[in-house]
């Protein structure tokens, strides 16, 4: 039966999840590496920021971002990817962070009930790499 009542996103969630390892198993369905960021609540979410910055010292790293659905839980989709310029961290210098262009306020990631993003970087950091997340649950 459909509603003619707009739903619309109610609940604000934010979460920050720190990277340290090498994803492997890139150009597979079987990632490892990668971390939780996003899960999408009963009725789906509305994601509008999605960004990373590094703990210490980075070299260039290729940021990744994967959609697992709930009814495959261990399938792994590569949907969107970023360039994390190389920075040297400095007490006297800002820590420039990797904004993940495609999603935003104006062009949402929408996801389904139980969705779920991963996210991980090619080159290990030690110190880490924080992601994180802006989303609407509806």
């Amino acid at each position: 039966m459909k509603t003619f009542t707009a739903p619309f996103a109610q609940t604000p969630k934010t979460l920050a999840v720190a990277v340290t390892a090498a994803l492997g198993g890139l150009g597979t369905t079987s990632v490892t590496g990668a971390q939780l960021v996003c899960t999408a609540g009963p009725d789906g979410a509305v994601v509008t920021r999605l960004t990373a910055i590094p703990r210490a010292t980075v070299t260039a790293a290729s940021l990744v971002l994967f959609l697992v659905k709930s009814g495959a839980p261990t399938v792994y989709h590569l949907i969107d990817s970023e360039l994390m310029a190389a920075h040297t961290v400095a007490a006297t210098t800002a820590i420039p962070e990797t904004a993940f262009s495609n999603i935003s306020d104006s062009t949402p990631l929408r996801l389904e009930a139980g969705d779920k993003l991963y996210v991980g970087s090619q080159v290990a950091l030690a110190a880490g790499i924080v992601f994180a997340a802006q989303w609407m649950d509806y």
